[in-house]
C-alpha cells in the first residue's frame, strides 16, 4: 500500500474518469472499490461516492464531491513517456474533449491538468552544458505538445 493516494474531486464523474484513465494507461491500471452514497444523501442515494483506481502501478481515490471545487492547474499529474511515440499517445489521449496547453500540459475533458514529459527532458535541462539547457528551456516554453528531437536539437 502506497503511503500518500491523491484524491481528485469530480463532480458525478469519479468513476467515468477513472474508466477513460484506465483506458488510456492499460498495464497495471485496473478500477478497484466502488462506494455508493446512502440515504443520509436523499438527492444521491445509490450514486456513486469514490472510485479507487490505479493507473501504471499509481493509486488514485475519485471522489464524487459536487461542484464547490473544480480543478485548476494549481496541481497536475505528470506522464513520463519513453519517446516521442508515447508523448504522441498521451497527448492524444488525454487531450481529446480537453484542450491543450503550452509546454507540455493539456487538460482532459473533465478539467485535470496533465503533464505529457519525455523523460530525457530532465536530462536535458539538468546537463554540464548551462547553455543547451537554457536553449532546450526556451524551446519548450515555444511548444504545445513536446518534441523530443527539437528539444535535442536545442
Amino acid at each position: 500500500m502506497q503511503k500518500i493516494t491523491p484524491c481528485l474531486w469530480y463532480d458525478g464523474q469519479a468513476k467515468e474518469a477513472a474508466e477513460h484513465y484506465v483506458a488510456i494507461f492499460g498495464g497495471d491500471s485496473r478500477i478497484g472499490d466502488i462506494t455508493y452514497y446512502g440515504e443520509e444523501a436523499p438527492d444521491k442515494t445509490g450514486s456513486v461516492l469514490t472510485v479507487d483506481f490505479r493507473l501504471a502501478g499509481q493509486d488514485f481515490i475519485g471522489l464524487n464531491g459536487g461542484p464547490q471545487f473544480p480543478f485548476t492547474e494549481a496541481i497536475s499529474l505528470s506522464v513520463d513517456c519513453a519517446d516521442q511515440a508515447e508523448v504522441d499517445r498521451f497527448w492524444a489521449a488525454l487531450s481529446e474533449g480537453g484542450e491543450e496547453g503550452p509546454c507540455g500540459w493539456v487538460k482532459d475533458k473533465f478539467g485535470v491538468s496533465w503533464q505529457v514529459v519525455p523523460n530525457e527532458l530532465q536530462r536535458l535541462v539538468t546537463g554540464p552544458d548551462k547553455e543547451r539547457a537554457q536553449r532546450v528551456v526556451k524551446a519548450m516554453l515555444g511548444m504545445g505538445k513536446l518534441d523530443v528531437q527539437a528539444l535535442r536539437d536545442a
